[in-house]
């Protein structure tokens, strides 16, 4: 497939080791960069810069109470193998039953992301063998899918600075349904592996993103975007540490003006931190070896997280042959708009493309432009308000409860909330103190009750969850400040009366 460049030349930016080469430091990244989108010129060797291609493959689990073809519960963690129908386990004589929820989920997300929905697509057999796939082949939409040719814009800083943010767009191929397998559990102690198909048949979408990316900086935040996009739409979770959405990235690298590179796919990512950790490698890694004439291998590659590294699992030179065919149980799936829904359709029974797009949720885009225009916010504390689940409810009910202007107010939720929620490793939901105690405490300090030094104090001791107001903790502690011209005087001339001898040295100097 054609692939392109996405604005960004890398280079080199560390020195080799004396023992020749091999992978950089842990944490430590071959390649930068270039936001901004311009040439980065060769470094002190002199060599040419590189121009890595990134493409994405992303598996978003459909939020659904039931699987995509058959009537089995989607659950979390449940017990081993007690979510599994006949149909699931491939019991001879059972057949689909296509999910309308999976079908209008798909139109959803498609439309989000700016795709063109067919109103009549396909759905075909791929066939592998692994011990978790009972039926030795994967329904999906290999010919014609759901959605096709969409776009994803997202942002990123440009030298980690957030006060600087570009936009670039990713060019999303197309969304297909397909069912996800069950899962193998090995297990080396006793040489055995178990299979679990509580996973089996669950319904996915596969969103391919076109190679337009250069870097993990950019892989991952076109990922956390969509995974921003997926939870405001309620299509998915999109929940990474419950394999909820999974993550393939296709690397190489090239020389500007040469052939683009062979590329390596690192398979299931579950973390963005992970994934832009893995691009990043895996860009090194294929710019050491071809500087050190070696050659790049078509394989797969899994991400060791612990290690830092990308490691081989399977050659793909020889094309394996998935032998796709039409499913021959499945007829196609013909969807509708306002313009050709025939007039004596039942509506409860069709997927109409219309109703769907006019009851659209607003997406992150339009919710950053809205809390900067009504709030007075900068924007890229926009994307940190939506980039916590629930800190931008959080810093609305603040508002609303509170006499703080709001750019004050976003001060003490990012850099005082955020920064106690991260220290303890807890979501905006589990935050101890709430946005009518926080509002509270931020009353106070308008009115000059208490100093901001005090008021740290006082959410410090908020944090410890002792069900306290913060009138309450201001009193206890004896924080408020002193209005009565005639009190301050009184401690003044106490403390003048108990240090005699110093007053007295200091007038005479």
């Amino acid at each position: 497939a054609a692939v392109r460049a996405c604005g960004g030349a890398w280079r080199r930016t560390w020195q080799r080791g004396a023992g020749g080469p091999g992978p950089a430091p842990r944490g430590q990244h071959a390649v930068a960069c270039n936001a901004r989108g311009g040439a980065v010129p060769a470094g002190k060797s002199g060599l040419a810069p590189w121009v890595p291609v990134v493409g994405l493959e992303i598996h978003a689990q459909i939020s659904s109470n039931s699987k995509l073809f058959s009537g089995s519960q989607v659950q979390f963690a449940a017990p081993p193998n007690s979510l599994v129908s006949f149909f699931d386990a491939s019991l001879p004589g059972t057949l689909p039953v296509l999910n309308r929820r999976c079908v209008e989920a798909a139109v959803m997300t498609g439309l989000a992301l700016n795709c063109s929905i067919n109103k009549k697509s396909l759905f075909d057999r791929k066939h592998y063998f692994y011990a978790d796939l009972p039926a030795g082949y994967q329904i999906t939409q290999q010919r014609v899918p759901i959605a096709v040719n969409g776009s994803l814009s997202y942002s990123l800083c440009i030298d980690n600075k957030m006060s600087q943010m570009v936009t670039k767009t990713v060019r999303i191929k197309q969304i297909q349904l397909e069912q996800d397998s069950g899962k193998s559990l090995h297990d080396d102690t006793r040489s055995q592996t178990l299979v679990d198909l509580n996973r089996a048949g669950v319904g996915l979408m596969e969103v391919v993103m076109e190679p337009d990316m250069c870097c993990g900086e950019e892989a991952a935040a076109a990922v956390r975007e969509l995974q921003l996009i997926l939870q405001t739409l309620g299509s998915s979770q999109a929940v990474m540490a419950e394999g909820q959405l999974r993550v393939d990235a296709n690397v190489s690298v090239h020389h500007p003006g040469e052939p683009y590179g062979v590329r390596t796919e690192v398979k299931n990512i579950n973390s963005i931190r992970f994934l832009a950790k893995a691009v990043d490698y895996e860009i090194q890694r294929q710019i050491e070896e071809l500087e050190h004439g070696g050659t790049i291998l078509n394989e797969t590659r899994a991400f060791d997280s612990k290690l830092g590294c990308t490691v081989p699992m399977r050659d793909k030179e020889g094309k394996q042959d998935y032998r796709f065919m039409p499913e021959p149980n499945l007829p196609p799936l013909i969807l509708y708009d306002a313009k050709s829904l025939p007039a004596n359709m039942n509506h409860q029974q069709v997927v109409n493309i219309d109703w769907i797009h006019e009851r659209l949720p607003d997406l992150p885009s339009v919710k950053r432009a809205k809390l900067v225009e009504q709030y007075g916010i900068l924007p890229e504390h926009s994307f940190t308000l939506l980039n916590e689940d629930g800190l931008a409810e959080f810093f609305e009910n603040v508002v609303k409860q509170t006499q703080m202007k709001p750019k004050k107010v976003i001060g003490w939720i990012i850099n005082d909330l955020l920064s106690h929620l991260k220290q303890h490793s807890l979501t905006v939901k589990e935050s101890p103190v709430s946005s009518f105690l926080l509002a509270d405490l931020l009353n106070l300090l308008v009115k000059k009750d208490i100093s901001s030094t005090a008021a740290k104090q006082v959410l410090a001791e908020l944090w410890k969850g002792e069900g306290k107001t913060p009138l309450e903790i201001v009193k206890e502690k004896k924080l408020g400040l002193i209005q009565d011209q005639k009190e301050l005087e009184q401690i003044c001339q106490a403390v003048i009366d108990r240090q005699e001898n110093e007053v007295i040295t200091m007038v005479l100097g």
